[in-house]
């Protein structure tokens, strides 16, 4: 057994026998061998942070025991960046181009198009000079093909494990960033190398692309009338297999090759009868390249989003396929060979990554390309394009069993099939000597850099063992003097813990046990029920930091007091969750509620005692808190007091809590000249308080100064008041103002006057109000709020869908149904005392006005308006969190999220005014907070080919623009 754990057991076995209250002299020096005799030794098994004898402390077995040379430097080893045997180069991933990755690995291992590729003709003849390459300069290919030569060759000869193909990315112009289509990417490469191949005088060059992935099928139209077929050709690099609905490879052809019906409206116009005729259409495959590209169509259109989706279904295809039912011309050889699976991990279009399982035309042997990495897929079943997905599918499909030579994928988006032959591949597929001195050359600057690399590695180790010769010298200096006697007290509490944690576990089902049996009689204690739940936890937690803090001041050996105002820092938090302190009232007393605690009896108190022996303690016969009491009664009797007030003033005022017969300034009611205003704010505020008086406090005055400028001026114009400001204000009639001046604390009475101009037939009526308007503070207003809307974030709109072209109408307005339904601020739970509102004054010398500056009224304003204009939705209506600096476009992304609906189904509307410019922010176009956007959605096209107009109109698509794939 090793030194370390038979010291452990020694301790554990000597604290278990020993009692704390019996500890002698002798238990102390047993202590001394067990505790400190191992730290002297070196052999402790913690650092003894307090133990000045303990070398483990200060970090010697670091330097003592055997060293690791990895730990004296940072350098990777630089072999294991070097090419093993036999095995393949990969490439470098530059960001998001995995996808070219494994195309270049697929097309390097086509040995007829490497082949034909080191036959072109090369410029690197003015980087020669005599027999060699001038040293001075770097070979840089000047074309696409030049590139792909040079690639090859470093794939084929290179002494690195991967390569970095940044100069072939670059020429293509592609944005290493960006995830691409990499179907997309594979016919506009094919095409733009077949078009610059065209111009080499080598036919074995110039016709490579169409000799080996070129193939021809008919459109076929067949007159159901007079028979007459038409036929239109068409040349092939790939055939692109519909597979949704489909479960194996064979189905997805004979659908591709499936007739179709040309009737009704979609007749045929046959020139032999010169009129429409129904008819047939069909492809007929009239030859088959060497190799076969399948792009299997895993990437479509999804019309509920507006953007593509990938299509996660399994597809079974075979190692042998067999061409020949399929072809119009029998008697050929059609059977192929699978040689690659090309892989795209992950459930979206548009993220995930690419990988591809190849095979070896030489051995045979399959091999999977991921980027750097290249590894032999070896084993006893051969697994063809399963990989494990970077991010899981909503809906995992049991993968359906395969026989021997078939596989199944869910992620496999091609297919490369070759023709298979009676000749063995040509193996002797020879690099050119120009390319092949460019490898040689850049093989050695390789191994100048292993060597480089090599050398800063050794001399990391040599200066990291001399520094370890030397420090291991110091430390068999250092002096470790005996310890002749210990702390009895520490001993005893190290005894009390280790006691403890044994006993742990036994304890908690002995509590158990004690808890289910009722307490009789008053020998009971109070214990907190959220204690008793985790009461093993805390033990736990307790032990192991006495246990801790034991350690380090073992034996009162340079004890560090240093920590002691961090460490109460620290545990500050865990304090207030020590046991038993939950049924702590604020004065420190039993809490009066009893739904918080339990009796349990005598003997669990006792057992759970010995581990909280600092634990309030509330026998069954202790008295609840008497300050908690009063202040309950006291609580009680408020609740009351509230509750008459509330009933008193709404029988008061039922037409201001109902909002019923309420006065209009747009329409002034014939039988007064005069109409009071209160602020919204304080009518709200009132409402809340009488219909929930128990969880808010009364309202004692009316806050009108929040409706008045610094100056003391009116803020809103007669106009504004029946407009936008109306929801600002409340109207209330001259009976209903004397009996809110008893009821309330008024601060500045703010009334409007109907004058009747004119001697004997009144011509015009004016509005006159008190206090008069101030035009300063108005325009400043005005101007600030215009500012906030143009520069708002994080502001809430709302979007209403439109139902058949008409709006769904609100039940009725909500500023004259509050009392109808509960509003969002009366779920608000009620500020407790103190914390008062800084827009409403509710103490009772709230009648002296406060001087603000102008700024700060602005933004007083600001607060009582954004709580009075709140908009409360309605069914059918959706909020978003828009800025104002948000573009059209990206608030049509947020409502297709919201609403299934794609942005180019989206006609958008406000007040009438048709939103359109995508470009546009919604500050430009008049969208401000609260505001309410109209939706309406178009049907759906069922015509797929009018979609796909729809697709390229509205919903375009960079793609590969701009690159030198479109010949830029």
């Amino acid at each position: 057994m090793a030194p370390r754990l038979q010291l452990e057991k020694a301790a554990w076995r000597w604290a278990e026998t020993v009692r704390p209250e019996e500890v002698s002299q002798e238990h102390i020096e047993t202590a001394y061998r067990i505790w400190l005799e191992p730290c002297i030794r070196g052999v402790c098994r913690r650092n003894c942070k307090g133990n000045p004898n303990c070398l483990v402390g200060i970090g010697e077995h670091i330097w003592l025991g055997e060293i690791d040379e990895n730990s004296f430097h940072n350098i990777d080893d630089p072999n294991c960046e070097r090419r093993k045997k036999n095995s393949f180069v990969g490439l470098t991933n530059l960001g998001a181009t995995c996808y070219v990755n494994t195309f270049l690995q697929v097309w390097f291992l086509n040995l007829e198009l490497r082949q034909a590729l080191y036959l072109c003709p090369s410029t690197c003849s003015d980087y020669m000079l005599g027999d060699g390459i001038q040293e001075e300069k770097d070979y840089e290919p000047q074309t696409i093909c030049e590139h792909l030569q040079y690639l090859f060759a470093l794939l084929q000869n290179s002494n690195r494990r991967y390569i970095d193909p940044s100069g072939f990315v670059k020429a293509l112009g592609l944005d290493t960033g960006q995830q691409q289509d990499a179907q997309e990417f594979s016919k506009l490469f094919m095409s733009l190398l077949e078009d610059t191949l065209s111009k080499q005088k080598n036919p074995d060059v110039r016709n490579i692309v169409q000799q080996q992935f070129c193939g021809e099928y008919a459109y076929v139209t067949v007159c159901n009338q007079c028979g007459r077929e038409s036929k239109l050709l068409s040349k092939f690099y790939e055939l692109e297999l519909n597979i949704q609905g489909h479960k194996q490879l064979t189905d997805c052809i004979s659908e591709f090759l499936k007739e179709e019906k040309l009737e009704g409206d979609n007749r045929y116009f046959c020139e032999n009868c010169q009129s429409k005729q129904n008819a047939t259409r069909k492809i007929r495959l009239l030859s088959l390249p060497c190799t076969l590209n399948l792009q299997l169509m895993r990437f479509v259109f999804d019309r509920q989003t507006g953007h593509k989706k990938k299509l996660n279904t399994y597809i079974g295809f075979s190692e042998i396929l067999d061409m020949e039912p399929y072809v119009e011309h029998k008697g050929g050889s059609y059977v192929y060979e699978l040689s690659a699976v090309l892989i795209h991990r992950g459930v979206s279009a548009y993220s995930g990554h690419y990988i591809a399982h190849v095979k070896d035309p030489q051995s045979g042997e399959w091999y999977k390309f991921n980027d750097e990495d290249i590894e032999k897929m070896e084993g006893k079943k051969l697994q063809l394009g399963i990989e494990e997905d970077l991010e899981p599918s909503k809906s995992q499909t049991r993968k359906p069993k395969c026989g021997k030579g078939t596989h199944c994928s869910r992620n496999a988006y091609m297919l490369v099939y070759r023709l298979q032959t009676q000749e063995k591949p040509n193996t002797t597929v020879q690099v050119p000597a120009f390319l092949q001195e460019l490898v040689d050359r850049d093989n050695s600057k390789f191994e100048e850099w292993c060597i480089e690399m090599a050398e800063m590695r050794k001399q990391s180790v040599d200066k990291g063992k001399a520094k370890h010769e030397e420090v291991k010298e110091l430390y068999q200096r250092l002096p470790a003097g005996a310890v002749k006697a210990l702390c009895k007290e520490c001993v005893v509490e190290r005894c009390r813990i280790l006691r403890l944690k044994n006993q742990l576990n036994e304890d908690y089902k002995t509590v158990n046990n004690l808890l289910k049996a009722a307490v009789k009689g008053s020998d009971g204690f109070w214990v907190g029920k959220s204690s008793l739940r985790s009461w093993r936890q805390l033990a736990l937690e307790q032990l192991d930091e006495q246990d801790g803090d034991a350690e380090q001041s073992n034996g009162k050996m340079n004890g560090s007091t240093l920590n002691k105002d961090e460490s109460k820092e620290e545990r500050k938090e865990e304090e207030e969750l020590n046991f038993n302190e939950d049924i702590l009232c604020p004065h420190g007393e039993l809490c009066i509620s009893e739904n918080e605690r339990r009796l349990v009896s005598k003997e669990a108190w006792s057992k759970l005692q010995q581990y909280f022996p600092k634990a309030p303690e509330f026998p069954s016969y202790k008295e609840c808190c008497s300050q908690c009491k009063i202040l309950e009664r006291e609580g009680e009797e408020n609740e009351a007091l509230h509750k008459m007030i509330a009933n008193e003033q709404k029988t008061s005022l039922p037409n201001l809590f109902q909002d019923k017969n309420r006065p209009c300034l747009s329409n002034w009611p014939e039988d007064t000249d005069v109409l009071y205003i209160v602020s919204q704010f304080f009518v709200e505020e009132w409402r809340k308080f009488v219909r929930k008086p128990t969880r808010c406090s009364p309202v004692s005055s009316v806050g009108n100064s929040a409706l008045l400028c610094p100056h003391g001026g009116l803020m809103f114009t007669f106009a504004s008041m029946t407009k936008e400001d109306s929801k600002l204000i409340a109207l209330i009639w001259p009976s209903e103002w004397q009996m809110i001046q008893k009821l309330f604390v008024v601060d500045h009475v703010i009334k409007i006057t109907r004058i009747e101009v004119g001697d004997v037939n009144p011509s015009e009526t004016q509005y006159i109000s008190e206090p008069k308007l101030c035009p300063e503070c108005r325009e400043g207003l005005l101007c600030q709020q215009q500012r906030d809307l143009r520069e708002y974030t994080q502001a809430t709109i709302y979007v209403h869908k439109v139902v058949d072209n008409k709006k769904v109408m609100k039940d009725s307005a909500p500023e004259l149904n509050v009392s109808s339904s509960e509003t969002e601020e009366d779920k608000e739970e009620a500020k407790p005392d103190g914390e008062k509102d800084p827009d409403f004054n509710q103490s009772n010398g709230g009648t002296k006005r406060q001087k603000i500056s102008h700024q700060n009224y602005i933004a007083y304003q600001k607060q009582v308006i954004r709580r009075s204009m709140r908009h409360r939705k309605v069914r059918g209506e959706k909020a978003l969190l828009v800025s104002a600096n948000q573009t059209l476009k990206e608030l049509k992304i947020q409502i297709m999220h919201a609403f299934s609906v794609a942005p180019f189904d989206q006609n958008l509307s406000i007040d009438g005014k048709i939103l359109s410019d995508d470009c546009a922010t919604l500050g430009t176009l008049g969208v401000i907070p609260e505001s309410v956007i109209l939706l309406k959605a178009d049907e759906p096209i069922a015509d797929y080919a009018a979609m796909d107009d729809v697709m390229q109109v509205c919903m375009p698509e960079e793609g590969f623009k701009g690159t030198g794939l479109l010949g830029h």
